[in-house]
């Protein structure tokens, strides 16, 4: 059972984190090559980087084929629709809704591997090990990304990003021993897809510290 819900949910956040690392790329201009190359970056980079502070060498990507064939197909497939205008005719707020969405989708989806990788390897604490690795799965993709494409990494000031990994692992963690591991992986999906969606809608963001303009 944790063996399939993990590759289901990898199979969904790699196909979900090659679009939105595709859109990234054709919005830069990249040609075809760039634009598979942050895909992979985005799908993969979050994971190996998850898998070397887990202590699994090589990285899980690195050693099934299946993750780069998926991101691979996904970028071509996107190039091909925006080039034949199936993306690009709809304007640019659909355009922006499709990357929030499978960005969102993606976030969820490798908070939970991450999530599962820290639990089969845990060690002390119950909660740190799977909480960090679920948070640095779903960001060290997007991460990665954005330094390629040259600009600030959208964790650090957009919305509530990281923060929503957070919490849906915090909680998911927290009722693992009530409700299983399917339970767990289903409630962190909710949580994190609800929170983060629920900020683009209301316009919500933490604090940014300002000067007081009054002093």
């Amino acid at each position: 059972m944790e063996s399939l819900t993990w590759e289901i949910f990898d199979i969904m956040g790699t196909i979900a984190f090659a679009v939105s690392g595709a859109m990234v790329a054709i919005e830069k201009r990249m040609d075809v090559f760039g634009v598979i190359v942050l895909a992979l970056l985005t799908a993969v980079g979050g994971g190996m980087v998850r898998d070397v502070l887990a202590g699994i060498t090589p990285p899980v990507a690195l050693c099934n084929i299946t993750d780069f064939v998926l991101a691979m197909v996904t970028a071509a497939l996107v190039s091909w629709l925006y080039s034949a205008g199936w993306v690009s005719h709809r304007g640019k707020r659909h355009i922006i809704w499709l990357y929030n969405i499978c960005d969102t989708i993606g976030l969820a989806s490798f908070t939970i591997t991450g999530m599962l990788t820290g639990l089969a390897h845990e060690n002390g604490n119950p909660y740190l090990l799977p909480v960090l690795l679920g948070i640095i799965t779903a960001v060290g993709g997007g991460i990665l990304r954005d330094i390629m494409a040259q600009r600030m990494p959208v964790v650090l000031y957009k919305d509530i990003y990281a923060t929503a990994s957070l919490v849906g692992a915090l909680i998911s963690c927290l009722l693992y021993p009530y409700i299983g591991l399917l339970g767990m992986a289903w409630l962190c999906f909710a949580v994190v897809v609800g929170l983060r969606l629920s900020a683009l809608h209301y316009g919500w963001h933490l604090f940014h510290p300002r000067p007081n303009k009054f002093r």
